[in-house]
């Protein structure tokens, strides 16, 4: 404590704070690499089982939206029309709606009858669309390009090849189970692109199978979800079927092209990435026992040794939807994080300690201001200056110390009898408005009262100090209500006042205050017995003075209200006589 006291205020306020940094520093860093090696495999785990589960609700918000789809197109009490040709407004405005919800994803929806009809809508780019439409069962499909929910239709286009929705995977599906049914992953006619179809049952008003209802989810959107993640420097996430069929994967493709041109999907385990093609393995061999349950981690060993950290889960749903989701980390790349935050901890930590001077020089910049000031305040106080403190909201030490400089101001500009202003803050309060008309900003005169208690001697000397203190409480707060809020009242000296009217139009109105302030002090004094309160009822005089009519200073001012008042007390042959001051 005696080595604190003995450094100046700057080494005060940085030096402890360096030490305290750079002790930080050190043992949050030793601590972290500890901590870090000690716990790698239970956070690597986490990690996992927080990353595969994130996975899978991606996937299924994504796919589950499927749903939505079809009952916007078609919802399960609307009974299937009779001929589609004679329903296609109807059609198109409830199936652009189920297009909207899911844009990348659910882009198209679409409808197949038991007579081979079909509807479909598929939404391009913005408000780009085309409607799909077979009116009977034997022609190819017409394709109507147009724009907006209610653009009008383009010129069609026919299909080269017959498409028959009878035949089609989706409906014989749907046909098959009640329900929502996925279909198999399969080539879609048009875009040749690996899909899965949600469907679903449109039954007539006789309950009888009218058609189905159905929208694809093509298989790049969700490879598209997968690839976009982050796992890390060397770590691969997939999304297969229980047989290896790639669904998505975070690197390298999840389609490969035949001899004869065509596409078809990879196989996880015989993907030419050995990481994928180790990890279905290993994760083949597990998955059933968390079938339906919560996401997993385990290790496993590659080929030529290295541990890879693998997380996995089986995603099923009630439609038939049957998939694996697997995250595979090497466990180098988790040991190089623990290094790299370990690293950053240290750099991060001889930032701190080069800012914290920088710092402490700004702490003591500002302390060392509000010092100053109130030092400074202190030297004007102890002149007999006055000072208006400016306000703190500091809730510290300095705020308590502003706040004492405050109330030690208010108190010297505040008569302690009459808590009214005293003769200090009145001279300053008139001269100050003196100067703010001389620049130009207020060009209203005001007037000045000097009142004088009269007979206030006899009332000390009769009825004591005490009533005589009470008494000029009493007169001091008449003053104080005769007259605004913005007007000064305080007490000169003894049983003298001053009031500074800060706004009169004329002599003839400072005259008329001055009548009034006269009539209420000469109100009877209701707390004194009615023998004693006869020696109060005169009232007082009051002397008034106008600027700048009757000069244009404090001194002058307050001198022409101090004659005038004494001349009215001597024309009243009744009360107490002083001499008139020189």
């Amino acid at each position: 404590m005696r080595l604190l006291s003995r450094l100046p205020l700057r080494a005060l306020l940085t030096v402890p704070f360096i030490g305290l940094v750079m002790l930080l520093v050190l043992v949050i860093g030793l601590l972290s690499y500890r901590a870090g090696s000690q716990a790698l495999d239970m956070w690597s785990e986490q990690l996992l089982v927080e990353t595969v589960t994130r996975i899978e609700q991606s996937v299924t918000h994504h796919v589950s939206g499927s749903g939505a789809v079809l009952e916007a197109a078609f919802p399960v009490d609307l009974a299937g029309p009779a001929l589609i040709a004679d329903n296609v407004a109807a059609l198109r405005s409830r199936f652009w709606a189920a297009t909207a919800i899911h844009r990348d994803l659910n882009n198209y929806a679409y409808y197949g009858d038991r007579d081979g009809h079909f509807f479909g809508l598929y939404r391009h780019q913005g408000d780009a669309a085309e409607l799909r439409l077979r009116g009977d069962g034997h022609s190819p499909r017409q394709i109507f390009p147009f724009r907006g929910i209610d653009g009008p239709l383009g010129t069609p286009t026919l299909e080269k090849r017959i498409f028959e929705p009878r035949e089609r995977p989706w409906y014989r599906a749907a046909e098959a189970l009640p329900g929502h049914v996925w279909t198999p992953v399969y080539l879609d006619f048009r875009t040749l692109e690996l899909v899965a179809t949600r469907a679903r049952r449109v039954m007539d008003r006789e309950g009888r199978l009218r058609g189905v209802v159905a929208t694809d989810v093509s298989l790049r959107s969700l490879n598209e979800i997968v690839s976009k993640l982050k796992i890390s420097e060397n770590g691969v996430a997939l999304i297969a079927e229980p047989d290896g069929s790639l669904i998505g994967v975070s690197r390298g493709n999840y389609l490969e092209e035949t001899s004869d041109g065509t596409k078809r999907r990879m196989s996880a385990k015989n993907s030419p990435d050995p990481l994928v093609a180790a990890t279905f393995r290993a994760v083949s061999e597990m998955s059933a026992e968390s079938a339906g349950g919560a996401a997993r981690a385990a290790d496993i060993e590659m080929p030529n040794g290295d541990i890879v950290q693998v997380g996995y889960s089986r995603m099923r749903d009630g439609a038939g939807l049957d998939w694996v989701v697997m995250v595979a980390v090497p466990r180098n790349d988790f040991v190089q994080r623990v290094r790299a935050s370990f690293t950053q901890s240290l750099w991060l930590g001889a930032l701190a300690a080069l800012l914290v001077a920088l710092i402490g020089s700004l702490v003591l910049r500002t302390i060392v201001g509000e010092l100053r000031a109130l030092a400074d305040a202190a030297h004007k106080i102890g002149r007999g200056e006055t000072w208006i403190p400016p306000a703190s909201a500091r809730r510290d030490e300095l705020g308590d110390l502003a706040r004492s400089f405050v109330e030690m101001q208010a108190r010297l500009s505040t008569d302690q009898l009459t808590g009214l202003s005293n003769r200090a803050a009145a001279v300053k309060r008139i001269g100050d408005r003196i100067r703010h008309q001389r620049r130009g900003r207020d060009a209203r005169p005001f007037a000045l009262l000097f009142i004088d208690a009269d007979r206030f001697k006899s009332i000390n000397d009769q009825l004591g100090h005490d009533v005589g203190d009470r008494m000029l409480q009493e007169l001091g707060q008449r003053i104080r209500h005769a007259v605004r809020t913005t007007d000064l009242v305080a007490r000169y000296a003894g049983d003298e006042f001053l009031v500074l009217i800060d706004d009169v139009a004329s002599r003839d109105e400072g005259e008329r205050l001055r009548a009034a302030m006269e009539a209420r002090l000469r109100e009877p004094v209701n707390w004194l017995p009615p023998e004693q309160a006869k020696l109060t009822g005169s009232g007082a005089s009051i002397g008034l003075a106008i600027f700048p009519e009757d000069g244009d200073d404090v001194d002058t001012l307050v001198r022409v209200a101090d004659h005038d008042m004494y001349r009215r007390k001597t024309n009243r042959p009744c009360l107490e006589t002083v001499p008139m001051p020189d």
